[in-house]
């Protein structure tokens, strides 16, 4: 075909592959507070007979673990790019948040079914120790949100992992209440419906977790990126009379990516019109890695121009 391509790839000032973070130390103490936490709790839970403060363990094993895989993967996306990994191993942290969903949901659904048992035969609840185990909670869960949100420099991966660790402490809260409750009433059904509504919290949050991990994994435009809102700033662009083979995918957590195809008239434009666009499409879209190229209109049909729905 009689085509005139011209591959251009800008990326603004940043290496190929993620900077070094600051928070290692915060995300290491976080890590080993939250793990303490859950060895706590699902020793108290056990002595004191409460689903409630399992329920809670189990969501903040699912946390610890959590915060595990994204440091895991942290360290993984920075691998520089081999012949047979061109992006290096970026897209480990869409992995880590896929497993993560996985995990919660099949450990709240063991702790689910147990507290559907523990309803037709309660039992007795210690709700002083579960008062002071899940106290113990709020204030672990606190501390690491704070050590995560003092050393996050904008890291919205790290942003995420602060605002989950400020609702645990909620959570933590809500076991509390029930602790009172029953020191309160003598109910023990009590603990088992309130470990069901931690349940259900859970799996509500871990859903989509789990939905826009699997999004990301099948290269679904990012959550928060408009396609038809890229493609109409595209078209608008001086010279261009079309644009086609346009792609916006997820290269991991924290980086997007862009192809496109641009008709030109009259060719190539020069590579200051070409960083201009790349700049807005950061700006605009937070699309840092664009891969532009251009094609003459009269040059034929490109095979890649099928009709789009976007």
């Amino acid at each position: 075909m009689a085509h005139e391509h011209h591959d251009h790839h800008h990326d603004h000032d940043h290496d190929h592959h993620p900077p070094i973070s600051t928070f290692g130390t915060a995300f290491a103490l976080a890590t080993l507070l939250n793990l303490a936490l859950v060895a706590a709790q699902f020793f108290y839970g056990l002595t004191a007979h409460s689903v409630a403060l399992l329920a809670d363990a189990g969501h903040n094993l699912g946390d610890a673990l959590g915060l595990l895989l994204a440091w895991g993967a942290h360290i993984l996306a920075r691998r520089a790019p081999s012949e047979r990994f061109t992006y290096g191993l970026r897209s480990a942290s869409i992995l880590s948040a896929l497993a993560n969903g996985i995990m919660l949901l099949v450990i709240t659904g063991a702790i689910a079914w147990e507290a559907v048992l523990r309803l037709h035969n309660p039992g007795d609840v210690a709700g002083t120790t579960v008062m002071i185990v899940a106290a113990l909670g709020i204030a672990v869960n606190g501390l690491s949100a704070w050590l995560l949100h003092a050393g996050q420099k904008g890291d919205l991966n790290v942003r995420g992992a602060f605002l989950h660790l400020a609702a645990d402490a909620g959570v933590s809260a809500g076991v509390v209440i029930a602790g009172a409750a029953i020191l309160a009433t003598g109910a023990a059904w009590i603990d088992p419906a309130v470990s069901l509504l931690i349940s259900a919290v859970i799996v509500l949050g871990t859903w989509k977790l789990l939905r826009e991990a699997i999004d990301l994994s099948m290269d679904a435009v990012p959550a928060g990126i408009s396609a038809r809102e890229v493609r109409r700033y595209l078209e608008d662009l001086p010279g261009v009379v079309g644009v086609h083979d346009l792609h916006i995918w997820a290269m991991s957590t924290t980086e997007n990516a862009l192809t496109v195809h641009l008709v030109l008239p009259k060719g190539h434009p020069g590579d200051a019109y070409l960083i201009d666009v790349c700049h807005e499409l950061d700006h605009r879209f937070e699309i840092r890695h664009p891969t532009i190229q251009i094609e003459v209109q009269d040059a034929g049909v490109c095979h890649l121009e099928p009709a789009e729905s976007l």
